[in-house]
């Protein structure tokens, strides 16, 4: 039996890594589970990242007034793909803790 601190939920939605204070995403990619500690999030490209970590997290996606969770947190787990993975695209598995966030409409 697994003993996590917080459920987890498993949500397939767009998120973008920023760089801190800015607009500018860096990388792009989908979440595969968020808690309240946290999310779990796959992306096609080699993320450079280590430490602090701004995210944001597309929660309507294609809405006329589409809703943003903006978050801070830290990168805590880096999984690379397996060597000789030939299917599909080339999934880098990052976990990042979520200690701060907000609400944005865009």
């Amino acid at each position: 039996m697994e003993h996590r601190r917080a459920q987890r939920f498993t949500l397939h939605l767009p998120l973008s890594v920023v760089r801190s204070g800015a607009g500018q995403p860096v990388l792009a990619g989908q979440t595969n589970d968020i808690s309240t500690m946290g999310v779990l999030f796959t992306t096609d490209q080699e993320p450079a990242l280590s430490g602090a970590i701004e995210y944001v997290i597309a929660l309507r996606p294609g809405e006329k007034q589409p809703l943003q969770l903006r978050c801070l947190g830290k990168v805590v787990r880096l999984e690379q793909p397996a060597d000789g993975q030939t299917q599909g695209p080339r999934a880098y598995r990052v976990a990042a803790t979520l200690e701060r966030y907000e609400f944005v409409r865009a």
